[in-house]
This record gives structure tokens, C-alpha cells and sequence, in this order.
């Protein structure tokens, strides 16, 4: 009998710089990036195998880079969840991107983990993404063509697929900064007390004039479709409202009617739509309140 060839076995490189990254990306087909390797690993674990290439992108500065002036926040890709969470500027102005982030696996983990991995995973129940849309972030991709921006809720376009192509990776993220009387918030619900999957998943920014009538809304939704989704008719209860019971009552029920789940062992069709609607009402008060504290 002909003995079974062994797999060839993987390289690593640790590029210094973003057009170094796109070059071996480019001529290695089924390279993978290694930002925080907390997706990738456990993946190789489950049988996915081992790429031909892994390209730990941690020593680029541009993507350890993180730079908050008056226009917002560029958060390099690869900076870890830890020093996000704890950057205290950052917990000021987008807390609930902070919240999102604080809950990417254990203490250990986000040591590691990153934004970038957490969407290009591309899993449905993404902690990360619905607060990311929240804020209105984009990414900044880099590859053989030059660079381009994405808005984060087009970054995805289903369970493990996203927009980029052969050769390309993510550089950094684009927050704006918020408005005067602009906050966020960011809530999920998981079947155990900590480092599980996602139930449902709602990130809400809201945004109020001086006597606290919510002028723009953006409600986001993860866990509950095969990607994050925007739930404009929640937004447009909210909008025009002091957050009376009946606007929030609206957006709840815009929120339930826009989720589509599967069942599954973590909750039922009709149990994930429900919580949509709960989730929406309570991210959509702890906004309100810290907007109107700012």
C-alpha cells in the first residue's frame, strides 16, 4: 500500500510593514492572517487544518497603532481587546464599543484578540460587529489594488465570508467622533454567565439635541441573522422621541419583527425574537442616559 503524503508544512512570516503583508497574502493562496490567532487556532483544532502560510501582522506598527484626536478614533487592526478596553478615552466616548470588547472571550484571550479577527471571522454572533455599526466605524483594507474603505456593516456578507479578496487585509478602523450628546451601548444575552456565544446581541447609538429629543438613532442587531443587521425602523421610533414608553415599545417590536434566527441549542425562533426586542429597549436606555450625562 502507498504511504499517504504528509501535508506540507506551514511557514510563518512576521511582516514589518503593510505592503510586505499584502506581497506574501498575494502570492500564497490560502495564506492566513495571524492577529490574535483566538479563531484561528481553535479552528486547526476542530480538523479545519493548517494554512501553507500564517502572517503574524503584530509587528506592523500601523496596525498596534492607536490615534484619537477631534475627528475620531484609527484604531490599528491588530491591537489587542485588552488595551482597547482599557484605554480609558475610549470608554469615555464609546462605551459600548468598549462593553462589546470587554466580552471577546476571557482575560487571557484579549490579551490576543483583536477587532479585525473578530469581524473577519465573520460568525453571525460577533460581539464586536453590532457595537462597531453602532458607531458608524469602517475599515480600512489594504492589497495588491491599493487601499480602500468599507463601512463595517458591508464588511460581512454571511457566516464566514466577508468582501476581501486574494491579497488583501484589514489595516485599521475609523470611529467619528460622537456627536456633543451622543453615546452608545452595547448588551447580549448568553445562556451561561460569561464566555459563551451570543443569544442576541444589540448595539444602539443615539444622539440628542439640548432638551434630549433623540436626533439620529442607528440600532444593531447580532445573533439573530447571518450577519449584524441595522433595524432602520427601530431607529425611526426612536428618532423625534424623549425615549417615551411608546417609542420604546416601537423599536422593540421593529427590532423583533427584523430579527430572522435559527433555532438552535442556545434558544428557540420565537425566544430570540422576543429578546430582540428586550435587548433593543434596555442598550436603547443605558444610550440615552449616557448621552444625556455627556
Amino acid at each position: 500500500m502507498a504511504a499517504i503524503p504528509s501535508p506540507a508544512p506551514s511557514r510563518y512570516e512576521a511582516p514589518t510593514d503593510v505592503a510586505a503583508a499584502v506581497g506574501l497574502l498575494k502570492t500564497e493562496e490560502g495564506a492566513r492572517i495571524l492577529a490574535g490567532g483566538t479563531d484561528l487556532l481553535v479552528q486547526m483544532r476542530m480538523g479545519a487544518g493548517a494554512p501553507p502560510l500564517f502572517v503574524d501582522v503584530k509587528r506592523i506598527p500601523r496596525l498596534m497603532a492607536t490615534q484619537l484626536d477631534s475627528s475620531g478614533l484609527t484604531l490599528g487592526a491588530a491591537v489587542p481587546a485588552a488595551e482597547i478596553f482599557e484605554n480609558e478615552s475610549i470608554k469615555g466616548l464609546w462605551p459600548g464599543l468598549a462593553e462589546a470588547t470587554d466580552l471577546i472571550g476571557s482575560t487571557q484571550v484579549q490579551g490576543r484578540a483583536t477587532l479585525s479577527g473578530n469581524l473577519c471571522n465573520a460568525s453571525p454572533g460577533a460581539d464586536s460587529v453590532p457595537a462597531l455599526i453602532a458607531c458608524q466605524a469602517r475599515v480600512v483594507i489594504a492589497g495588491p489594488k491599493g487601499e480602500r474603505e468599507v463601512a463595517v456593516e458591508e464588511f460581512t456578507t454571511g457566516p464566514g465570508q466577508t468582501v476581501l479578496e486574494q491579497g488583501e487585509l484589514v489595516v485599521e478602523f475609523k470611529i467619528p467622533a460622537p456627536a456633543p450628546h451622543a453615546s452608545d451601548a452595547y448588551l447580549r444575552l448568553i445562556p451561561r454567565t460569561e464566555m459563551d456565544i451570543a443569544v442576541v446581541g444589540a448595539g444602539v447609538q443615539l444622539e440628542l439635541d439640548a432638551k434630549g429629543v433623540v436626533l439620529a438613532a442607528r440600532v444593531v442587531l447580532g445573533a439573530v441573522a447571518p450577519k449584524a443587521i441595522r433595524v432602520e425602523a427601530a431607529e425611526s421610533a426612536l428618532v423625534g422621541s424623549s425615549l417615551e414608553d411608546a417609542a420604546l415599545e416601537a423599536a422593540a417590536a421593529a427590532a423583533s419583527a427584523a430579527a430572522d434566527p435559527i433555532d438552535d441549542k442556545r434558544g428557540t425562533i420565537a425566544y430570540r425574537k422576543k429578546i430582540s426586542g428586550v435587548l433593543t429597549k434596555r442598550a436603547a436606555r443605558i444610550a440615552y442616559d449616557r448621552a444625556r450625562n455627556r
